[in-house]
């Protein structure tokens, strides 16, 4: 154990603040939210929310969670995120591991390689994506928020390039005691991937459920609508409600306004992820090139 000398000790308060200074600056942008969700129209829009909610009230979120069509999107974003994540994982696990082989153990592999790769440069476009979705009968269905991105190139890209890290010896020791493609895939790779398994599967659920656009283009019925293309469309009819809303609505929503709904929109957005991270957070600190074995 070596001793702790003056500039140690120096360097261990001064990291220590500096990190503490940083986590703050992640913080505080999420407080201000809350606060401005839980304060009243008035402060709000005059700018006086800080760090505390003034004017303190649930208005926001009363108004977001008394409906059902609320509790129908926030049930359609999980199924998206069930199925989607369960999905690109699969088709991300089936192609990187192939990927990864060398030329002599994968014929054509470069090709292949190359054939993804190309995807992440080049697009069809908005237009022929719908027309795409439209014709294979995907529309107003939770499929077409799925599959047009079901597997994600560059999360392939970052997995491949993992199981290119993991040693040679291990896939061979498993290939020599009768162990198939499949059974080193399931029983070698996957079960030492897991910093980068979580940190794609986090890519992922992030991705599907902050999405809202492809809600509004594939999707004809609201009812079918997730949760970030429900808020979306909230805000905006209330936007246009505004100016022809009854005596009766202003007593209810006086305490309301675009922007307390909007940022109750973003942290409630937000919440699950934040929810989710911790569980994850340890894989992080292992990081992505964590190795089974050291050579």
């Amino acid at each position: 154990m070596h001793k702790s000398t003056i500039s140690r000790k120096i360097f261990v308060i001064g990291n220590t603040l500096l990190l503490s200074m940083i986590t703050l600056l992640g913080v505080i942008p999420f407080i201000h939210l809350l606060s401005i969700s839980l304060s009243s129209n008035t402060a709000a829009m005059a700018g006086e929310v800080k760090l505390w909610p003034v004017g303190f009230n649930l208005d926001a979120y009363r108004y977001l969670g008394q409906k059902v069509e609320f509790f129908r999107s926030l049930g359609v974003s999980v199924e998206r995120v069930a199925l989607g994540t369960a999905i690109n994982m699969l088709l991300v696990f089936i192609t990187a591991f192939p990927l990864s082989k060398s030329n002599d153990q994968f014929k054509y592999r470069t090709m292949y390689a190359w054939f993804f790769a190309i995807t992440m440069f080049f697009g069809g476009g908005l237009i022929p994506t719908y027309i795409i979705v439209k014709n294979t009968g995907l529309i107003d269905s939770i499929w077409a928020l799925i599959l047009p991105g079901a597997l994600n190139v560059w999360n392939m890209v970052l997995m491949l390039n993992f199981f290119r890290g993991i040693p040679r010896e291990l896939d061979e020791a498993a290939t020599i005691d009768g162990a198939g493609q499949w059974r080193v895939l399931w029983r070698i790779y996957l079960p030492v991937s897991l910093p980068s398994i979580a940190t794609i599967g986090l890519f992922t659920i992030v991705g599907h459920w902050n999405a809202w656009f492809d809600g509004i283009l594939y999707l004809n019925s609201p009812a079918k609508y997730p949760l970030q293309t429900y808020l979306s469309t909230l805000i905006m009819a209330i936007n246009s409600q505004m100016t022809s809303i009854s005596i009766e609505q202003i007593k209810v929503m006086e305490n309301l306004s675009e922007k307390t709904l909007r940022t109750a929109q973003i942290f409630m957005g937000a919440l699950p992820i934040m929810v989710v991270y911790p569980f994850l957070q340890k894989y992080f600190v292992k990081g992505m090139t964590v190795g089974s074995v050291k050579e």
